[in-house]
């Protein structure tokens, strides 16, 4: 049975009948991290994933269900990281997740350069230019504001894990786009893959999926946009069976 501290609560990732650690005042996983768990590439049998500000161990938990690979994870907050080892420890998965406390800009020294197939990132979204926007709560700012990684940061380590031919998948925001698309020129990952994700179809999108490889040639791919709520308000099919599975 997993030790619950505080606020804590024991939720399920339903369509893979996985448990995760979560509460609302240090952390809870978005559909954003869910959706970049589902769009990234992987390898099904074996090699090497590295998942950066992986918070809660979301994302290494939903891509297991996809891969056999070995993945990594990686958090600077010692609270969510001490969720996500007992949401691995909780469901059995410690022999192929291994999650690391510390800062992503020191991980090319601690794991070496070009040793992973795949690297995942849900990042911080918002710029940190002044301390008054960030949310009074420490771990939610953190989370979001780009106060310990910008995506320079984010983009340039995860080319440096990458090896050559290797794949970095990013969800970000649509505002962003610029700069991401930049980040990865400058640093060698080709952008391969870009989906728009809008919360219906008559409103603007809110969350990018992209993905680049290394040394990668140039051929983007649009893919065809991905809408969150239908005219009834209800979650789409394709969005129902990312969350919930196929139902019968």
């Amino acid at each position: 049975m997993v030790e619950l501290l505080q606020d804590e609560r024991l939720d399920y990732l339903l369509a893979e009948n996985l448990q995760i650690v979560q509460s609302p005042s240090v952390f809870a996983f978005s559909l954003d991290a869910v959706l970049l768990a589902r769009f990234a590439y992987l390898p099904i049998q074996k090699g090497n994933v590295l998942d950066l500000c992986t918070g809660n161990g979301v994302i290494p938990l939903l891509l297991s269900t996809r891969t056999k690979a070995h993945i990594t994870g990686v958090e600077i907050q010692e609270r969510l990281y001490d969720m996500a080892v007992r949401s691995v420890g909780c469901n059995g998965l410690e022999q192929q997740i291994k999650l690391i406390h510390g800062d992503l800009k020191d991980m090319p020294e601690v794991l070496g350069h070009g040793k992973f197939d795949v690297v995942t990132c849900n990042p911080p979204y918002f710029a940190t230019a002044n301390n008054k926007i960030h949310n009074e709560n420490e771990h939610l700012a953190i989370a979001r504001h780009e106060i310990y990684c910008t995506l320079d940061d984010v983009v340039r380590v995860s080319s440096q894990m990458l090896r050559h031919g290797g794949k970095a998948a990013f969800v970000h925001r649509p505002g962003r786009l610029m700069d991401i698309l930049s980040a990865m020129k400058k640093y060698h990952l080709e952008p391969k893959r870009l989906r728009f994700v809008y919360p219906r179809a008559e409103k603007e999108a809110n969350t990018i999926l992209i993905e680049g490889i290394k040394y990668g040639k140039p051929d983007l791919k649009i893919l065809p946009p991905l809408f969150v709520y239908g005219t009834d308000n209800q979650y789409t099919g394709e969005v129902e069976e990312i969350l919930y599975g196929k139902q019968d």
